[in-house]
Order: structure tokens, then C-alpha cells, then sequence
């Protein structure tokens, strides 16, 4: 129960200093964001990626399909001393910063450049064909949203981890259920995705992404012979009143200094 605790502190944490960050900038895609912190917590904090301290790595990787969302990782990869409190403090203030809004390869900690939505999984796909090739036991963690299941070549990757068994390979889907242009039942409805997945001979689980021990009991479960996907159901903008479920909320917005100020004590 300790340990819970520690991980909401932490996600509130980040929560916060993310939040500062995006009114300095002005720019920033909180819904996304905020609605995956829960899950980045419990992979880098409960040892899923398996950081090595006197590296600075880690032995696991983790990719975040989602590059707009690619920032959700910073404050803890500074808390992990993988990026520079340098970097993140100058990030935009003054001086120079490694950081971006989207995530690239030059950033320490950031294993692939990503953006152009659809791509992750062939990434974390072919790192996982590899491994296996190399006889390598390093885990891939890829983190998309449920978005990318419009886009042909998730489904193309999928396929091929299904056919090489790679159960080095552990896909999350974020799920919170809007994108863009808003709800995807208003889009183009992607139920029963699970089912969907099940079929391509995926060992599937589903948790409450906002559920700490909900998402380490999914991660948990072993894989087998067969590659992990487990379907996380999240609320977009999670942690701000303002901002949950609502599809604006992609993209930053002006907010007023009432707006600023709730937001902040909601984040204490």
C-alpha cells in the first residue's frame, strides 16, 4: 500500500511540473499526456525497464508511438538523472535544451524518433525481431494510441509479431477514447478491439490505466509464446477538471488565471 501511494505522489508530481512547463511554452498536448502518465510511472518506477544506475540506461526499452506525448516521459527521465536538470530547467526559459515537444532520438533516454502516428509498433516489432535474432533477453515496451489503429501498418506489425512469436514484445493501448477530431465512436468505431487483437494470437489483458495496481496486475501476466497487448482505459487530460475528456485539450490552450490557478491546487 506504500508503495501505491509513492506512485500517486509521483504521477501528481509529474503531473505538476509537466503543467509548468506548458504554460512557459505555451505549447504542449496535456490530454495526451496526462492520460499515460499513470502507466509511465509504474513501468519506469516498479523496474519494468530495468534501469541500469551506473549506465544511466536502461536494459528495456520503451517507445511512445504517440511522439506529441513523448514528454510525458522528461520529468522522470530527470529524476532518473538520464537527462540533465541542465536541460530540463532551460527548457523553455533560456540556453540551450535537448528537450522538445516531440520526442527524438538525440533526447538521452529517448530510444526512437516518432510522430507520424502508426509507426511505433513496426519499430518495437523489428527491435524485438532483433533481440530474438541476437538471442538477447531485453524486453520492448511500446505505447500507442488507440488512434493508430486507423493507420494500416499498426495492423501490418501486428501480423508479423503474431507470426514470429515475439513475446519480447509488450504493446500498451492507451484508450481514451477520443482523438483529434473527438470521440472515436463518432469517427470510425474500432470495437471490439480486443477481440480484434485476440485474433492476431495476442496475449490480451485490459486495465484501468489510472489504477496502479490495476496496471502492474496486466504487466504482470506472463506472456507465453506469444507477444503482450494489454488495453488500458484512460481519460484524456487525467488529473485536470478542465481538461478530462475533453477532445481540445490535444493541443495547449490560453487559460485564464482563475483557470491556472485551480489547475495548480488540483495538482498539489
Amino acid at each position: 500500500m506504500k508503495n501505491i501511494l509513492n506512485l500517486k505522489k509521483k504521477a501528481k508530481k509529474y503531473r505538476k511540473e509537466l503543467f509548468e512547463k506548458f504554460l512557459l511554452l505555451n505549447e504542449g498536448h496535456p490530454g495526451s499526456i496526462f492520460s499515460m502518465i499513470d502507466i509511465l510511472v509504474v513501468l519506469y518506477h516498479e523496474n519494468y525497464l530495468n534501469f541500469n544506475k551506473y549506465k544511466k540506461k536502461f536494459d528495456n526499452n520503451l517507445l511512445i508511438s504517440k511522439g506529441h506525448a513523448t514528454s510525458a516521459s522528461y520529468p522522470i527521465l530527470k529524476e532518473f538523472g538520464v537527462i540533465k536538470k541542465k536541460d530540463w530547467n532551460n527548457w523553455g526559459i533560456k540556453g540551450k535544451s535537448n528537450l522538445r515537444i516531440f520526442g527524438n532520438n538525440a533526447i538521452p533516454g529517448i530510444d526512437v524518433t516518432s510522430g507520424s502516428l502508426g509507426h511505433g509498433v513496426g519499430v518495437g516489432v523489428g527491435m524485438a525481431y532483433a533481440n530474438k535474432l541476437d538471442k538477447k533477453n531485453n524486453k520492448i515496451y511500446v505505447i500507442i494510441s488507440e488512434g493508430e489503429l486507423y493507420e494500416g501498418s499498426t495492423w501490418e506489425a501486428l501480423l508479423f509479431a503474431s507470426n514470429y512469436k515475439l513475446n519480447n514484445l509488450n504493446i500498451i493501448i492507451d484508450i481514451n477514447s477520443l482523438i483529434i477530431l473527438g470521440s472515436t465512436q463518432n469517427c470510425m468505431k474500432l470495437d471490439s478491439i480486443k477481440e480484434k487483437i485476440k485474433s492476431f494470437n495476442f496475449n490480451v489483458s485490459s486495465c484501468d490505466g489510472h489504477n496502479f495496481k490495476s496496471i502492474i496486475k496486466s504487466l504482470n501476466k506472463k506472456n507465453g509464446s506469444r507477444p503482450k497487448c494489454i488495453l488500458a482505459k484512460t481519460i484524456k487530460g487525467k488529473g485536470i477538471s478542465l481538461m478530462e475528456g475533453k477532445p481540445k485539450w490535444h493541443y495547449w490552450n490560453s487559460l485564464s488565471e482563475k483557470e491556472i490557478k485551480n489547475s495548480l491546487e488540483e495538482l498539489k
